[in-house]
């Protein structure tokens, strides 16, 4: 499905199709980690060491556009992805301390969605929700440096 949908997005914007994106989209979409554009080039040259750097950062943009990838900001300075392809809506807490991310699930923050999209006249089609602080083991490294 998701060869379609990147196939299709290609097409409808005039660029080629090539095994190397195709590589790619697969060695993506076999992780539910959030990668940097350099984790997933690290991931891809194990399977192909002649995919550059560079498609992989055009990739992943392309990617995001059509709908299969999502950027993810854990406020450090590094763009991650993680894909959308068959996942539930999620959310983040993230450590400002030593970059630990937490995935949860709140149905609540969906029902607030669809309420404020009622409100407001507007169709949301997706949100984000992070929570920054401090993680378990960071806060107790803290307290006993103090």
């Amino acid at each position: 499905m998701a060869e379609r949908v990147l196939a299709g997005y290609l097409r409808e914007k005039g660029l080629k199709q090539s095994s190397k994106r195709d590589k790619v989209l697969d060695v993506f979409l076999k992780t539910r980690d959030h990668l940097s554009t350099e984790d997933l080039h690290g991931l891809v040259k194990q399977n192909d060491p002649s995919i550059g750097y560079t498609t992989v950062y055009r990739t992943l943009k392309l990617l995001a556009q059509c709908g299969l990838a999502f950027e993810v900001d854990f406020q450090d300075g590094v763009v991650r992805y993680e894909h959308s392809l068959n996942r539930r809506t999620h959310h983040h807490m993230v450590c400002t301390s030593c970059g630990d991310s937490v995935e949860f699930f709140a149905s609540e923050l969906d029902n607030v969605q669809r309420r404020i999209g009622k409100e407001f006249h507007f169709q949301p089609s997706r949100h984000t929700f992070q929570i920054l602080g401090t993680c378990e083991a960071c806060f107790k490294k803290n307290q006993s440096a103090t």
